[in-house]
């Protein structure tokens, strides 16, 4: 090689071209060219010489190459020279190009291929770092055994530190989420979050409670909960477009995960009532499929099995919901009011969401006071008769839905109304009695009450009357002898007019109390006076025979 360079340079340098292109090109001019790029020529095979290693492989010979000087067309020591110079150069730049190409495939140099998931985010530009998140999501959607805490725990730990390093990348950097991005985000979440329940009996108290002393956890919950956590960042960001995301967050998502409001973990319960509402303000287009959803939890609830975890938290999601509805309200939204809200007050377990139940119902009639009296309908429809707990929290609700009734409304519910309140006031359970008692202290309802007293007051006067004398709770006695004083000041004809329809109604029932014991006598007078025919009777048979043609 060094004797071949040496008389490269001991040679006049000269360019070489085919015969075809000699003879394209006019003779003069191709002499001309040919001596003016005799020095250019040199200097680059100056510089590219500079660069060429002094020992050279057998590869990057001439004859590896398949270009010999016994092959060319010409004798000229020159044009061989070049052409050998130019082999050499070729073959080590195939060479380099070869190593690349083994260690930073195409698709990466190309930017397709992913970075290794281990890589931290302030080593990696900015071009690069979508590329690395959606690594490390793929990393994070491989599952692991939790019950098993010592079965791979490194893997584990890696996971949950990568999942940390995901939420520090979107709390840090908001970046702008790629399409790519957001069906890795999608997919992690939904690999790691998307599982079925195991199945638990349900067992509630008198009150509603459930029996359980402690709710059962969850044992990932060290890992779901940095999911749920990305899951609400990713939503939370500005940069994502919701008419792009909702190819990702669609109805298969969210059904699935609206399921999950049925785990036994609170804490869960929590991030998801956090995530569905983030979902129902950024993407207006599943709102109504997100309602039919619910409501289709709730009927299966309350007509099917009155088994469900998360009806309190979707009740309080809705309540936010139902505050931002417009005026006037759809049907939908009515309909969601009479025939799923409504029917919640039937299972036994409505003492788990009556607080949220109340304020859903009290913001659509705040929105609509029209719809009260069909509310008050649908609470005396289901009013519990042998549960006091349940008619605490009965009465504590009506007293919210009079507080927002017109007049109107109160006009068209206001005889049974009373009439159950009526039975309440002689409940035996002295909270059931004084909670009715208290209805009395509003004064919005006590003004309601006033302006329709001629209805109202005969209907509770004999009971209120009873409670002043002879109830056992000394509270319920006070509250009753305050109230028949608040009568007599505000109508003392009217408390008469009770008083004696009262006596009257007491002389009726005693009639009827004596003409019941009579009967009661001469019957067992018969009985007493007839002959009995061996063991049997002869009154005993002749029933009987009458029963039987």
């Amino acid at each position: 090689m060094l004797c071949l360079l040496l008389s490269f340079y001991q040679k006049p340098m000269s360019i070489f071209v085919p015969e075809t292109s000699k003879n394209c090109l006019h003779s003069d001019n191709f002499d001309g060219l040919l001596l003016a790029s005799n020095s250019t020529v040199s200097t680059m095979i100056k510089q590219f010489l500079a660069k060429i290693p002094r020992k050279s492989s057998k590869s990057n010979s001439p004859d590896a190459d398949g270009g010999s000087s016994s092959s060319s067309t010409t004798t000229d020591v020159g044009n061989n020279g070049f052409i050998n110079t130019y082999n050499a150069i070729s073959s080590r730049l195939n060479s380099v190009k070869q190593m690349s190409s083994s260690i930073f495939p195409a698709s990466i140099m190309s930017g397709g291929e992913m970075i290794d998931p281990h890589v931290p985010f302030k080593d990696v530009q900015n071009s690069g770092k979508l590329r690395l998140l959606i690594s490390k999501l793929n990393l994070c959607s491989k599952l692991y055994d939790f019950h098993n805490q010592d079965q791979d725990s490194t893997e584990k730990d890696i996971k949950r530190q990568t999942l940390s390093e995901i939420i520090d990348f979107f709390s840090s950097e908001s970046p702008k989420v790629s399409e790519p991005a957001m069906f890795a985000i999608c997919k992690m979440c939904g690999n790691n979050l998307f599982r079925d329940f195991p199945p638990k009996r349900f067992s509630y108290s008198p009150c509603g409670e459930k029996e359980d002393e402690e709710p059962s956890f969850d044992p990932a919950w060290s890992h779901l909960r940095l999911v749920y956590e990305i899951l609400l960042r990713f939503l939370s960001q500005s940069s994502v477009d919701p008419k792009i995301a909702k190819q990702y967050i669609d109805h298969s998502f969210i059904l699935r995960l609206l399921d999950l409001f049925d785990t036994e973990d609170p804490r869960e319960r929590d991030c998801l009532k956090s995530v569905l509402h983030r979902v129902y303000g950024k993407f207006m287009v599943h709102r109504p499929f997100i309602r039919m959803v619910v409501s289709n939890i709730i009927y299966c609830f309350v007509f099917e099995t009155e088994k469900h975890n998360g009806i309190a938290e979707l009740l309080e999601i809705f309540g936010s919901v139902i505050s931002g509805f417009a005026l006037p309200l759809k049907n939908e939204h009515k309909m969601f009011l009479l025939r799923a809200l409504v029917p919640l007050h039937k299972p036994k377990s409505v003492g788990l969401y009556h607080h949220q139940l109340t304020y859903c119902v009290v913001q659509f009639i705040e929105k609509e006071p029209k719809l009260s009296s069909a509310v008050i309908k649908g609470l005396l429809k289901f009013w519990p008769i042998t549960s006091s707990q349940k008619q605490l929290m009965f009465l504590s609700e009506l007293e919210e839905l009079l507080e927002k009734i017109h007049t109107d409304e109160f006009e068209k519910i206001m005889v049974p109304l009373f009439q159950r309140i009526n039975c309440c006031l002689r409940s035996t359970h002295f909270q059931v009695a004084e909670q009715a008692n208290f209805l009395w202290n509003n004064e919005h309802i006590l003004h309601l009450i006033m302006c329709n007293r001629h209805v109202i007051i005969p209907i509770v006067y004999l009971s209120i009357e009873q409670n002043s004398q002879n109830h056992w709770s000394r509270a319920v006695l006070n509250l009753a002898q305050n109230m028949l004083k608040t009568l007599n000041d505000v109508d003392h004809e009217l408390v008469l007019s009770c008083q004696g329809q009262s006596e009257e109604d007491k002389s009726k029932s005693t009639v009827v109390a004596e003409r019941r014991r009579l009967t009661w006598e001469r019957l067992e007078n018969i009985a007493g006076f007839q002959p009995v025919v061996g063991s049997v009777s002869v009154l005993e048979e002749t029933s009987a025979c009458i029963v039987s043609c």
